[in-house]
């Protein structure tokens, strides 16, 4: 039976439980593609430590951190093909990284860098969302087109990440709608973490589960344990084949609900501790998706104790390089933040700019800067 073929209030799919033994059908998945994505995980994990850190030195703006949820971005990032694409909101940053965004890119975007959420040549990466759900629309829409320029048979899917919080917006109802009507090649990817900054899952809506809100557009939903990654990467890649190629009676959008929590903050201008307990945060650490995954491959053989200490050490300096690229590359002139919010500037933007422009003349750039 496909991961999808379920209902959403009675079961959520999962492989691996939380010591790392097998409760589900492991897919097909090669062993130098299961450490990979073992050392994608370490990678982001590590990456978001330091995220957190150069935030809190002042090298970085702002950060919304990550962690805990590697599993799903992860699992989910290595299902997809070559000319599929990824449309992420603002906490993707492991899954563009799977996907071909290096994390200098990522780093100089929170940085201040506009030019750091512009995706490499040949990279299937939408530019990151920040305002909530806005993304969703856009990614039914590329699907939309994808479906129209081939004649009906799409090439691609469109994978679209989201909150929880997502699902209380317009766009998210209106983006569904939409897929469900025309029949895109989307798989809606919900980051179900429990919590939309202060808000908790259960004052987003009164449904039993969100997966379940598909049903209403006409197409599946389905739960998935977001921190199994095996689990994530079975519904991911059953969702793609049917996003491509449907079955007699299908439809080909889906709806993932990823249930799984985020550790840290919801960005580094938030304090969690002020709407959660340490209690809820230990209970959801004992699911940990890296450990889980690493007790299966040291079940499989796959990894020992020599291996983990050598992708520890390569992910220690994959980070350090990523850091180093960014710091070094010089930063674009204040004047460009003017220049990426619309294709032509309206008047009072361009107004806005022009005063700029004046001040900088007048006082020089020091005065814009904190002693």
């Amino acid at each position: 039976m496909s991961t999808l073929e379920r209902d959403p209030r009675e079961s959520m799919v999962q492989v691996l439980d939380e010591d790392g033994s097998v409760v589900g059908d492991v897919p097909d998945v090669g062993d130098d593609e299961l450490v990979e994505m073992y050392h994608n995980m370490k990678l982001a994990r590590h990456f978001d430590t330091r995220a957190v850190s150069l935030q809190r030195q002042g090298r970085m703006g702002t950060y919304p951190p990550l962690s805990g949820q590697e599993g799903a971005q992860v699992g989910s990032a290595m299902a997809l093909a070559e000319g599929d694409w990824t449309i992420p909101s603002y906490r993707e940053h492991a899954a563009n990284l799977v996907r071909g965004m290096g994390l200098e890119r990522t780093l100089r975007y929170w940085m201040g860098d506009e030019r750091g959420n512009s995706p490499p040549e040949g990279v299937n990466v939408f530019t990151a969302a920040v305002p909530i759900a806005s993304q969703i629309p856009h990614a039914t829409g590329m699907a939309w087109a994808d479906k129209l320029k081939h004649g009906g048979d799409p090439e691609n899917a469109y994978i679209c990440y989201f909150g929880d919080g997502a699902t209380s917006e317009g766009d998210f109802h209106e983006g569904l709608n939409f897929a469900g009507v025309f029949d895109t090649p989307n798989v809606f990817f919900c980051n179900n973490n429990q919590w939309a900054i202060s808000v908790p899952r259960e004052r987003q809506t009164a449904s039993e589960t969100l997966a379940q809100k598909a049903v209403a557009y006409g197409f599946e939903g389905v739960r998935v344990d977001g921190m199994d990654p095996l689990a994530v990467y079975s519904v991911t890649s059953d969702a793609l084949e049917k996003a491509k190629s449907p079955g007699e009676g299908e439809r080909r959008p889906t709806l993932v609900e990823a249930v799984q929590y985020r550790y840290g903050a919801h960005t580094t201008a938030d304090d969690p501790s002020v709407y959660r307990t340490d209690e809820e945060v230990e209970r959801w650490k004992a699911k940990d998706p890296i450990p889980r995954l690493e007790a299966f491959l040291r079940n499989q053989g796959l990894l020992d104790d020599e291996r983990v200490d050598a992708i520890e050490e390569a992910v220690e300096e994959e980070v350090a390089a990523a850091i180093e690229e960014a710091e070094s590359t010089a930063r674009p002139d204040p004047s460009t933040m003017f220049e990426h919010v619309f294709e032509e500037a309206p008047p009072d933007l361009a107004e806005q700019a022009e005063e700029f422009a004046a001040i900088r003349e007048k006082y020089g750039d020091e005065a814009f800067l904190e002693e």
